[in-house]
């Protein structure tokens, strides 16, 4: 359970004027865990290591420090800075481990059999485990100021995330413009203006160039009926299923040709088949099958094919022998 509170009660001052609080009413922000399932002793050994530490160093400390209970007092720790942060309006930045200690609680009692009839008792021990974390004094602020300018740290707090933006901002925008630089000279009729605008972001103005007619450069290079695409770099064969809708930036004669130059099929095989070419064919097998036999419908194609001699005039033969592949009219009609 965590508690929290900062009122001053029970304060005194010895001889040589040190002030002296009650231990259960020491100045700061609190959490408590308590009834945990271990001995004093254990905890007081890990907590020994971050008493007087920046909350963040205590955590690094706790996170690394190879003590089961080591993972109870790191989330003490976390509700002490949560109270401090929600409840007390206090910076996480400047907290630091005013005060923690591990109470006893109580003694759980079992008992193991022995020989002749003897039994051992088996004492379980509980402690209450109580973390105070408050704003440290300006000394100990500067010189954590210091350490991380010289380590070259940043903190987690205000100026922390301001200094973050900044380097990411300044990251896109240096990727930004080396994209620009590389892109220069493969779009020639872009003009691209890059602007640091509020915010840290990056504006674009692009003015494609109007294309007139009879320009040379905007027509599609190469002859044929096979559209490619170079900005996704997919052939497309006439009649497939985005055939018209694509505007050619070059035209190849053959497949072969379009693949060739590293074109891909767009889509599947199965709609990249011509007008009027059922046959297909399998790569792999180097085996062709005609509509209405044995295998057509599990087929996956590769390559579509008009007629059975074109086919065979490229190289493929009839899948299970050209008997299998023989098809009368009526098993057409009736497929």
């Amino acid at each position: 359970m965590a508690q929290s509170g900062t009122k001053l009660a029970a304060v005194r001052e010895t001889r040589k004027g040190a002030t002296i609080y009650k231990t259960n009413e020491r100045p700061g922000t609190r959490a408590q865990v308590r009834y945990v399932r271990v001995s004093a002793y254990k905890a007081r050994e890990v907590l020994d290591l971050i008493r007087d530490k920046h909350v963040n160093e205590a955590d690094e400390i706790l996170q690394f420090t190879e003590r089961d209970i080591s993972n109870v007092i790191r989330k003490g720790l976390a509700s002490a800075v949560a109270n401090a942060t929600n409840n007390d309006s206090q910076d996480p930045e400047t907290l630091f481990v005013a005060a923690c200690y591990a109470d006893e609680g109580p003694t759980l009692k079992r008992w193991r059999p022995r020989a002749r009839g003897r039994a051992t008792r088996i004492r379980k021990r509980t402690c209450h485990i109580t973390i105070i974390v408050s704003r440290g004094s300006d000394l100990q602020l500067r010189l954590r100021t210091e350490s991380e300018a010289r380590s070259g740290r940043a903190g987690a707090g205000a100026a922390g995330r301001a200094s973050r933006r900044s380097r990411v901002a300044q990251s896109k925008r240096a990727a930004r413009a080396a994209e620009v630089h590389d892109h220069d000279d493969d779009e020639p009729a872009t003009e691209v203006a890059v602007d640091e605008v509020a915010g840290d972001e990056i504006q674009e103005l692009t003015e494609p160039t109007e294309v007139v007619e009879g320009d040379e450069s905007a027509a599609p290079t190469g002859t044929g009926d096979i559209k490619g695409n170079a900005d996704s770099m997919k052939y497309h064969v006439p009649g497939s299923q985005w055939y018209d809708q694509t505007d050619a930036e070059v035209l190849f004669e053959s497949v072969a040709d379009a693949e060739a130059a590293g074109y891909e099929p767009a889509g599947s095989v199965a709609q990249q088949q011509p007008t009027g070419a059922e046959i297909k064919g399998n790569a792999d097998s180097m085996k062709y099958h005609v509509p209405g036999s044995q295998w057509y419908d599990q087929t996956e194609p590769e390559v579509w094919f008009a007629t059975a001699d074109e086919a065979e005039a490229a190289g493929y033969e009839p899948a299970g022998g050209p008997d299998k592949q023989d098809v009368d009219d009526d098993e057409k009609d009736e497929n």
